[in-house]
């Protein structure tokens, strides 16, 4: 009888827990750090406005965190539903508790690819035309939750220079996002610094989409300033990610909207996105998992 009673007030829990969530009255949507606050802002605004409208919130709450970490905690602890991620900010994710969120989608390069490049730029002026000439010089990181922008380059670039970052260079720092770090070594305050890119496209662009191609867009760096000096293997793009306490249902709500959004609002899209994506792809899990691995052994969760 007793047994028959848990299992019943198990069933009327998750009867419960399904209605909440399909009542949902605010979306919580996480923004990574790496651009200023203001320009994460203006260019979620119109993913807030389509959100409304779609599903009928109440309210759509954008939470532009000061670092990579503050979205993840935002995750962890179920004061965000919705983000997109880099791999290596999912891995931390996925390490810490495995059931808190699920990829659903990640983005396509215009050339088809699910994958971008973690790329090392440098002044011209300086004189570095490879990582190898850097030696004894200032490697500047942007995030310790970034893929392209730490861990990446954290244990790839020993691969070339036959060394640890902190054994081959003079120093290494943070710099509090992609585009500070970039911004880092265009003022020569670092003299070689690691962003992510899509490393496709022209150089003098920025490329199609990256931190670089942003600050291009922007103006606030010339591309005929700088040069690329490294460049990683092909790292896997990104998850948009659903917290789990939502339901499957959610899940394929939210994955069936973006992968629309390419189309019913291409500026948008590209607002999000920045630079040129050819649209969203459906992943699984196991599509980060050789990233999990290589955060477990870098730098655990």
């Amino acid at each position: 009888m007793l047994k028959k009673t848990l299992l019943a007030a198990t069933a009327l829990l998750a009867l419960v827990g399904g209605a909440n969530a399909a009542d949902l009255k605010e979306f919580r949507v996480g923004i990574l750090g790496g651009e200023n606050e203001a320009d994460r802002l203006r260019n979620y605004a119109c993913l807030s406005d389509h959100l409304k409208k779609e599903f009928g919130f109440e309210k759509v709450s954008l939470f532009p965190a000061a670092d990579y970490n503050g979205v993840i905690q935002g995750l962890l602890g179920g004061t965000l539903d919705f983000a997109e991620l880099g791999a290596s900010g999912y891995a931390a994710v996925a390490i810490k508790d495995p059931k808190a969120v699920t990829p659903i989608l990640t983005t396509q390069q215009t050339d088809g690819a699910t994958g971008y490049y973690s790329i090392g730029l440098a002044l011209k002026s300086s004189g570095i035309k490879t990582i190898t000439d850097a030696k004894g010089k200032k490697l500047g990181y942007a995030d310790p939750d970034s893929t392209s922008g730490y861990l990446v380059p954290l244990t790839q670039i020993p691969k070339t220079t036959g060394a640890p970052n902190d054994k081959f260079f003079a120093s290494t720092q943070f710099n509090g996002g992609h585009e500070n770090n970039l911004l880092a070594a265009y003022d020569g305050k670092v003299d070689v610094a690691v962003d992510d890119s899509s490393g496709i496209g022209d150089f003098k662009d920025g490329f199609t989409s990256g931190t670089f191609r942003k600050a291009v867009d922007k103006g606030t760096v010339d591309p005929n300033k700088l040069v690329e000096v490294w460049r990683s293997p092909l790292i896997p793009n990104g998850p948009l990610v659903v917290r789990n306490a939502l339901g499957t249902e959610w899940q394929t709500k939210l994955a069936d909207f973006f992968m629309k959004l390419p189309t019913t609002d291409a500026k948008c899209f590209n607002a999000v996105e920045g630079g040129d994506f050819k649209g969203y792809i459906k992943v699984t899990p196991d599509f980060y998992n050789a990233v999990i691995d290589v955060r477990k052994a870098a730098i655990g969760g």
